[in-house]
């Protein structure tokens, strides 16, 4: 278990500095085909890694269940990708200028009770 969270680091690292990458060194304005989509995907990539790494550590940690780290890192790994969705959607929506806060907020929830219900 111990390589697939080695590599979810390594993941985690690659992803945050690909998306520092894209921020810094590639143009909407001269290379709007390429830049659009690669944001949007270290983003999420980016996201993902991190909170699946956060949801690991708090699900580790605090002593409200019985399971395996397996199960432990299934279910980090399902949330991770939930927020990084969720985040995703959230900044698509700002670029199209559909987002008020209660858009934000609805799209939190409607991924938040998606988990719930899987998780039951």
């Amino acid at each position: 278990m111990t390589s697939l969270l080695f590599a979810i680091s390594v993941s985690a690292l690659l992803s945050t500095t690909s998306l520092l990458v894209v921020l810094f060194r590639v143009s909407p304005l001269t290379a709007p085909g390429y830049a659009i989509p690669a944001f949007f995907i270290s983003l999420f990539l980016a996201i993902s890694s991190i909170m699946t790494l956060a949801f690991y550590a708090l699900w580790r940690f605090v002593p409200l269940h019985s399971w395996d780290l397996g199960q432990i890192l299934g279910i980090s790994v399902r949330q991770g990708v939930f927020v990084g969705l969720a985040t995703v959607i959230l900044v698509l929506f700002h670029v199209l200028g559909l987002l008020t806060w209660w858009i934000a907020v609805m799209i939190y929830c409607v991924f938040a009770l998606v988990e719930l219900a899987l998780n039951s």
